[in-house]
């Protein structure tokens, strides 16, 4: 059985001196009955997955069967290749391996739901970007994806990854959170640091509805994912600089749940509020559906 809390992740890593990863993947070894190596091997196939929905949309315009989302993560790519950019290549490129993902999965092809489709691309964003950065083997890509379950597992248990249940920070907040998390230890940083990277993470999020145009997981969630990403890596170096969460991961995660709670229906994926009733994002919805 997995931990139920942040506080007894931490005591639990401490007392067997191992990582987050190394725990989630010793826990999912007892949970599934599959050995060590067959689950290393099954995340590195989803990192496989994740990489190629990261990667297709910088080299092709992808557009979403809908209509309304395309070609966005290929002008990022181009952008950070030849021009000067403001927040440099790094930033740039991570922000559309992002819109990659999310353009993949709109045009219904193969992503990993991480934790969800809707936030699909702020972990292999966040993950493959700073592996790169940081001249990480695939096998330590593959243990901040274990880093990143462990934490995701903790929400998912104290809280809730849905959109519909919680709006879109239950969903990219979620997702960045663990992003950042599995970032810091992938620095080196400690299990404490990570969930305090994961907590920040969450603050700042907080609240952000689930509001999506025409009901499809498009607009304006492709950019709500690009944004998460450079959110997980700015809080990751926050983080690494000695900065901590004064509000503890297991009360920021709390507060999640009861703010998602007392959003309104209207607020959590149904299409009946926010962007989604603007008189454009209605204009959108039968551009996409007719009358």
């Amino acid at each position: 059985m997995f931990v139920n809390s942040g506080k007894e992740l931490i005591e639990i890593c401490q007392k067997n001196k191992c990582t987050i990863w190394e725990y989630t993947l010793e826990s999912e070894t007892k949970e599934s009955n599959l050995s060590i190596e067959e689950i290393f091997e099954k995340m590195r196939n989803s990192l496989k997955v994740m990489i190629n929905a990261a990667e297709d949309g910088l080299n092709h315009k992808i557009q979403s069967v809908s209509g309304l989302i395309g070609g966005d993560a290929f002008k990022l790519n181009a952008y950070a290749e030849e021009k000067e950019t403001l927040t440099g290549k790094f930033m740039v490129k991570a922000m559309a391996r992002a819109l990659s993902c999310s353009e993949v999965n709109a045009a219904m092809g193969k992503i990993v739901a991480s934790p969800t489709a809707g936030s699909c691309g702020i972990l292999p964003a966040v993950i493959i970007s700073a592996g790169e950065r940081l001249n990480k083997s695939e096998d330590d890509l593959v243990k901040a994806l274990l880093t990143a379950s462990g934490v995701g597992i903790i929400i998912a248990k104290n809280a809730t990854i849905s959109g519909a249940e919680g709006g879109c920070q239950a969903e990219c907040g979620s997702a960045a959170a663990m992003a950042s998390a599995a970032i810091v230890e992938m620095m080196g940083g400690t299990v404490e640091q990570a969930l305090h990277a994961a907590a920040i993470v969450i603050k700042n999020i907080l609240g952000l509805v689930c509001d999506p145009v025409a009901g499809l997981v498009e607009i304006p969630c492709a950019k709500r994912n690009a944004s998460g990403t450079v959110l997980a890596l700015t809080t990751a170096d926050m983080v690494m600089s000695g900065i901590i969460s004064y509000i503890p991961f297991d009360d920021v995660v709390s507060a999640m749940y009861e703010v998602g709670k007392s959003l309104p229906c209207s607020l959590r994926e149904t299409a009946l509020g926010g962007l989604a009733v603007t008189p454009t994002g209605l204009l959108l919805k039968k551009q996409v559906f007719g009358e």
